[in-house]
């Protein structure tokens, strides 16, 4: 996904720390899965791994024979448990760039310029406790699915809701997974809302999040957990302005959109 964090302020020390890891390198891919129809992961293998803070994302960069050069920023997937690698999901966007490429023409063992891990603002480690509210749009997904590996990969693990909105049943991103981390009992729920086709039997929501879900969401939680959204801006507006209307303080609420990102 392409993602356009709001940043947070960081330190001389930090900001001195990032360039040192910035440099651009070579990954491999390692593997290649399809999520959904419109959407793949790629497993890429680095040379100079650094471990990420789940929230975080990677530039990736294509240069054509004669120079033309096109990046994208693309949020990590994985959880920084998995040493020597990173796992990013994108969404293959019609009019794009990077995605059709990678899409299209990508093949496992091909080697592609990265660099990273940047960002500093939109993360989450256990280290800073919950409770945590986790609201999605579409591949919207793809950094808070870092922060719930992560979460299953540490303790204690703080009570955690996911919100997720997808068009279709057959959108859902990570859909099995999801379901398998929710059936662990360990104060993991998965909540999904279907905006536009819902399968047979489908007990979930089906609407676009507005201010009546997000109370139910958020009751179990108590008034003040740690809120995470991405996803489309009018989602993420809406999300985060019905939160507030609903009685979340403001500074627990982080946010993340789609956009362009910066060279």
């Amino acid at each position: 996904m392409t993602s356009a964090a709001t940043r947070g302020k960081r330190s001389a020390t930090a900001a001195t720390s990032e360039r040192r890891v910035l440099d651009w390198q070579l990954a491999t891919i390692a593997k290649i899965r399809e999520e959904t129809p419109r959407v793949r992961s790629y497993t890429l293998r680095l040379p100079n791994w650094t471990p990420h803070r789940p929230g975080q994302h990677y530039d990736l960069r294509l240069t054509a024979a004669d120079g033309y050069s096109v990046q994208r920023s693309y949020s990590i997937a994985s959880g920084p448990e998995r040493e020597g690698e990173i796992e990013v999901t994108v969404e293959r966007v019609t009019d794009g760039e990077v995605s059709p490429f990678l899409h299209d023409v990508a093949v496992v063992g091909d080697r592609i310029e990265v660099r990273g891990p940047i960002g500093g603002y939109f993360v989450w480690n256990a280290a800073l406790g919950g409770p945590l509210l986790l609201i999605a749009g579409g591949s919207g997904i793809v950094p808070l699915m870092a922060m719930l590996r992560h979460r299953a990969a540490t303790a204690p693990r703080p009570p955690t809701r996911l919100l997720y909105s997808s068009r279709t049943h057959e959108d859902i991103i990570y859909a099995d997974e999801l379901r398998d981390v929710a059936a662990r009992g360990d104060g993991l729920e998965v909540i999904h809302t279907l905006t536009r086709s819902q399968p047979p039997g489908w007990t979930g929501y089906a609407r676009r999040i507005d201010d009546q879900m997000l109370t139910e969401v958020r009751r179990p939680l108590g008034n003040a957990p740690l809120v995470f959204i991405c996803g489309p801006t009018p989602l993420v507006e809406a999300a985060a302005n019905g939160l507030v209307r609903i009685g979340v303080p403001a500074q627990r609420i982080r946010t993340e959109r789609f956009g362009p990102s910066g060279k």
